[in-house]
């Protein structure tokens, strides 16, 4: 049962993830985005770490998505013209091909080197006081940085909105 769910969610975290950078809406791509968090969260689930799971529905899939679409809104932003055909026959036979390429070799490389068993995991995994533990002692700084990142893109945001209005 395990197996099965863990391809289920694969499949639709990789279909998730193409329809984001393929699509050309950004509300499409910014709702795939949310749906691709949300299947990364069953991953946790799957794990056994439920509260970070949890966590990644209500931070990220929530939080984070209403963000996004906030500054989406914000911005304001428009329809897009369709892309001007140009020539470049060239890229359109390499990209497939090296695309092909990788999965292959990325595949054969999963299959071959794939453990039949994964190691137990270690006592309090998932916990609530193991994250807080990891987060506020060996990941404190990152965790800041992240935070100052986010302040700093939303004010980015809010600047280029403005500047946009006057």
């Amino acid at each position: 049962m395990d197996a099965f769910a863990f391809y289920v969610l694969a499949l639709l975290t990789v279909a998730s993830a193409l329809v984001v950078v393929t699509h050309r809406n950004p509300v499409v791509s910014a709702v795939a985005l949310a749906f691709n968090l949300v299947s990364i969260a069953g991953f946790y689930v799957l794990l056994g770490a439920q509260f970070i799971g949890l966590l990644q529905v209500l931070v990220y899939a929530g939080a984070i998505m209403v963000l996004i679409l906030f500054v989406i809104m914000l911005l304001n932003l428009a329809e897009e013209l369709p892309p001007v055909k140009v020539a470049g026959t060239f890229q359109r036979v390499l990209a497939p091909a090296a695309t092909l390429t990788f999965a292959v070799v990325l595949g054969r490389a999963l299959w071959r080197d794939t453990p039949a068993t994964l190691p137990p995991a270690s006592e309090g995994f998932g916990t609530a006081a193991v994250l807080g533990r990891e987060l506020f002692t060996r990941y404190y700084y990152p965790f800041e940085v992240i935070s100052l990142l986010l302040v700093v893109a939303m004010v980015g945001a809010v600047l280029l909105a403005k500047r946009k209005l006057t």
